[in-house]
Formats: C-alpha cells, sequence, structure tokens
C-alpha cells in the first residue's frame, strides 16, 4: 500500500511542477488561415485571437487552445490582429480547424469582409428568400429556401 501512495504523491508533484511551467498566453503565437472559394483573408498569419461562430456555440480562439473541430454556422467571425485592430468576415457555412501546434483554419464555403457588404442589398436578399421559402413547392426547395433565409437575416444583423 505505501508503494502505491508514494508514486500518487510523485505523480501528483510532477503533474503540479507541469501545470506551473505553462504560460498559456506565451507558449506559441497563433497562426491563422482564414479563406473562402471566393478569397484569401489570411494565410498563416500571427493573429492574437479569434472568435468564431459554430453550431456547438461561438467560441474564442487563443494560442494554446484545445485542438478542436467545428462546423461554422452562419456568422461573423471576429479576428483579433497582434496590433490591437479587429477585422470581421461574414462566412456562409465550412469548417473551424484547431491544431495542436496552435495553427487555426477557418475554410468557409462563401467568405465577405463586412466591410464590402452592403445593408440595403442584404435587406432585399433576405426578402427574396423569404419570399422563395413562401413558395416553395416540394421539401427540397423549402430546405434551399429556409438556407437562404438564415444567412440572409444573419448578413442584415451583422451589417446593421
Amino acid at each position: 500500500m505505501s508503494i502505491f501512495l508514494r508514486n500518487s504523491r510523485v505523480l501528483a508533484r510532477q503533474g503540479a511542477q507541469l501545470m506551473q511551467a505553462r504560460n498559456y498566453a506565451e507558449a506559441a503565437a497563433l497562426k491563422l488561415t482564414l479563406a473562402g472559394a471566393n478569397k484569401v483573408f489570411y494565410d498563416a498569419a500571427e493573429v492574437r485571437q479569434v472568435d468564431v461562430p459554430s453550431f456547438s456555440g461561438d467560441f474564442g480562439i487563443l494560442a494554446t487552445h484545445v485542438p478542436t473541430l467545428a462546423v461554422l454556422k452562419p456568422g461573423v467571425v471576429t479576428v483579433y490582429e497582434n496590433d490591437g485592430a479587429q477585422k470581421k468576415v461574414f462566412v456562409s457555412s465550412g469548417t473551424i480547424t484547431v491544431n495542436v501546434d496552435s495553427s487555426v483554419q477557418v475554410l468557409a464555403e462563401e467568405a465577405h469582409s463586412l466591410e464590402d457588404l452592403d445593408a440595403r442589398s442584404a435587406q432585399e436578399a433576405l426578402s427574396a428568400a423569404q419570399s422563395e421559402l413562401s413558395s416553395a413547392k416540394d421539401d427540397k426547395a423549402r430546405a434551399e429556401a429556409t438556407l437562404a433565409v438564415e444567412i440572409a437575416e444573419t448578413i442584415v444583423k451583422a451589417v446593421q
């Protein structure tokens, strides 16, 4: 019994030393790749933080974040650059991959800088999508129109 007790104390001490030695914010630089089919916004660029919308909930990513794989939902990705600037990019869907080496890939089916989006055009797109939804004749058309409405509503909220 004393051997088990002694070993558990040694393991506990080693674990405490490892926890004290880790500096989360300084351990590694966060390297971001953010791209859509239409444009590459960041290509392994060092940034301070990335906030992403996902179907499992919105979350922020810092250096040494736990490895994660998530599905993007329509929304705004906010990038906090090292110089303090913020860049906001609307994404329609895609994937988020956070790797153990503090690299992050946000790959979107479609991505646009918020400053490039027009509020009036977004409202018109929402009205058109709602019209398509109300006149959908089958399940496939209804599902496509529902997705178009969801994306248009998210864009309208983002540009207001």
